[in-house]
């Protein structure tokens, strides 16, 4: 699994709709085509990407398939974000010191 195929996974606004539904819980695809709106081959096809690229697993359930989020590269994504997040932090905590210091001058 590559960083450009989680992103370009991700891209999609469907799949990561798809990926916000697998948070709550795994679901069977019935499910997933239902609460997406989108057709049975369309859903297939986005769940298909998702799982090349590592974000979803499917088991085997009777007769469906129920699919579940793979947590590890969720935190590999969230690993290559924290020094953005450090970055941002340092950001808005100057930006919150410098708001201070105008609303004590007014």
């Amino acid at each position: 699994m590559s960083d450009a195929a989680l992103w370009a996974a991700l891209a999609d606004p469907h799949r990561r709709a798809i990926v916000a539904l697998l948070l709550e819980r795994p679901r069977p695809v019935g499910e997933i085509v239902e609460a997406s709106g989108l057709s049975q081959p369309s859903t297939s096809k986005h769940l298909k990407v998702l799982r090349e690229a590592g974000l979803v697993r499917v088991r085997q359930d009777a007769q469906r398939r129920v699919y579940a989020l793979d947590p590890a590269p969720i935190a590999a994504l969230d690993a290559w974000l924290e020094p953005y997040r450090r970055l941002w932090n340092r950001s808005l905590d100057a930006l919150g010191r410098r708001l201070d210091e105008t609303s004590d001058d007014i």
